[in-house]
């Protein structure tokens, strides 16, 4: 089968630095989605936006600034993480897919063992960017493993995974409001099913095209 790695999806960009990429390192930047980075956006902003609902009312300090770069760079970590974990459960299905049929382990560029061990050195960086953070904050944090874990299963079991990414996706919400606030209150809880809501539409926008 010829597979062409130049084939775009709706929210790629028409030229990535991943295309300049050291050739060892390419598969695994796809892999991870770095070729699609609207994605490590979509996982940031639940986490500022809970930042800064946190501080309604208050100035932001230095912490906030701490609490901002510690997020960009676990929402990095776990899209990457995620969409690693997405194409190891998929990886048969996807090679039966022309969409998906370029994907790293579905055409065969990065081994299942190698896709296990590239999510194990994201989640660690994840992990080391969630220790920074509150214990309460913490035990939020790795309560996201398992919406993380059951989201590829949802796309078998109903039509609407997309709300259950709703789930998955904005749970920086409350990881950053109980790493900012301490508690998690109604106005999180308000603004985490507002970015749900949020998710379900963009997702269904992303799935039509």
């Amino acid at each position: 089968m010829q597979l062409n790695f130049d084939r775009r999806v709706a929210d790629s960009l028409p030229k990535s630095w991943v295309d300049h990429a050291p050739a060892g390192l390419r598969p695994y930047l796809r892999l991870a989605r770095y070729d699609r980075p609207i994605g490590f956006w979509l996982l940031a902003l639940p986490c500022w936006m809970g930042l800064l609902l946190a501080r309604t009312g208050d100035s932001l300090g230095w912490v906030d600034l701490h609490f901002a770069i510690l997020f960009a760079i676990g929402a990095i970590a776990m899209r990457g993480a995620g969409c690693t974990y997405n194409d190891i459960v998929d990886r048969d299905l996807d090679a039966q897919v022309a969409r998906t049929a370029d994907r790293p382990l579905a055409a065969g560029t990065v081994s299942l063992k190698q896709a296990w061990l590239f999510l194990a050195a994201q989640c660690a960086v994840g992990l080391i960017v969630l220790v920074q953070l509150p214990l309460l904050a913490i035990s939020v944090g790795l309560a996201s493993l398992l919406l993380v874990a059951a989201y590829p299963f949802m796309k078998r079991i109903t039509w609407w995974p997309q709300a259950w990414l709703g789930l998955t996706f904005n749970w920086g919400i409350p990881v950053a409001y109980t790493a900012a606030a301490g508690t998690f209150d109604l106005a999180a809880l308000a603004l985490y099913a507002a970015a749900v809501f949020w998710t379900l539409g963009y997702d269904t926008i992303y799935a039509h095209q």
